[in-house]
């Protein structure tokens, strides 16, 4: 590779407004050639150039319909351009959406094959992941107006020049900053720097669907109705605040019977008197006789041999016998 070759060459092209075909014709083609170790321009070239259709020449930006007339189509100047571009380092602002793309469809126009670089570096990627939105945006005239270099002309070669004084000013910030970050880096380029988390953070909160406490204030002397349960009370002066919290109901089921097959019980015979009578003076029945022996309730004091018969009992007791 020759010494030529290692040159950068900073380009930038106009264009037409795309036509309904999808079509843009080539206007001006404006480049130089940079050291890349000392950032200086070498050599410059800029051309204008007749587009195939005139009647789509004229826009905004390019208004003398005789100077683009009189230009020579790209055929002519195909030539220069392959032999600046062919081999060398391509820089550009955008220049891979759109420059890139506008140079090979004019070469394949005329049926010859598009030079090729050694690399691309395109500005608008390299700024965008490390000196950040601090300018406002990313857009060539905001970032000249950002650093004072004056404004944008939209004419190729004056375009490629700003590029690299561009670069040149973003390059200085951030070496600067990286030597002392605590000290030069400002709020605004923390910002800048944390822009695209805090956009990241917006869209995902937007994702996440929270239901809403129901609150209700009411005063004291405006509402009788006992507060519901579980609620949650925050005292302030003259202001009840309840906040509602979920409330699942507890179920109390009864415990489950023990296994065993259903069977009804067996009929029993009738009780049978056993001789013996109540303090009313009735027969009793056997069965509760013995349940009586075997198990006193509880509730009844346990004679002692102390303890004497009241005189009610002992007069209902004899009213019976005579009866």
């Amino acid at each position: 590779m020759t010494t030529a070759m290692r040159e950068i060459v900073f380009f930038d092209v106009e264009t037409t407004a795309p036509t309904s075909a999808g079509r843009w014709w080539l206007l001006e083609f404006g480049a130089i050639l940079v050291c890349p170790r000392k950032l200086v321009e070498v050599d410059s070239y800029d051309t204008l150039i007749r587009p195939g259709d005139l009647s789509v020449a004229v826009t905004r930006r390019f208004t003398d319909v005789e100077a683009i007339a009189s230009a020579p189509p790209f055929k002519d100047v195909a030539d220069k351009i392959f032999q600046i571009l062919d081999g060398r380092v391509w820089a550009g602002h955008n220049i891979q959406r759109f420059d890139c793309p506008r140079i090979r469809e004019a070469f394949a126009d005329i049926g010859r094959p598009a030079p090729e670089p050694a690399g691309v570096i395109d500005s608008l990627n390299v700024l965008a992941a490390d000196f950040g939105r601090r300018a406002g945006d990313l857009k060539m005239a905001t970032l000249a107006t950002y650093f004072g270099i004056g404004k944008q002309k939209h004419r190729s070669l004056d375009d490629a020049r700003m590029n690299l004084e561009v670069l040149k000013h973003c390059a200085t910030v951030l070496l600067l900053e990286s030597s002392l970050p605590d000290v030069l880096r400002t709020q605004q380029a923390r910002q800048a720097d944390g822009a695209a988390v805090t956009r990241r953070m917006a869209a995902q909160a937007q994702t996440i669907t929270t239901a809403p406490a129901t609150t209700t204030i009411t005063s004291p002397s405006s509402s009788t109705t006992p507060p519901p349960k579980h609620a949650v009370h925050h005292h302030r002066p003259g202001v009840l605040t309840q906040t509602k919290l979920p409330f699942t109901p507890v179920r109390h089921q009864a415990p489950p019977r023990p296994a065993g097959p259903a069977t009804k019980p067996a009929p029993t015979a009738p009780p049978t008197p056993c001789g013996k009578r109540n303090s009313l003076g009735k027969m009793v029945a056997r069965a509760v006789a013995q349940q009586a022996a075997a198990a006193p309730s509880a509730s009844r004091r346990p004679v002692t041999a102390t303890a004497t018969t009241p005189f009610h009992m002992i007069l209902r007791h004899s009213r019976a016998i005579l009866r």
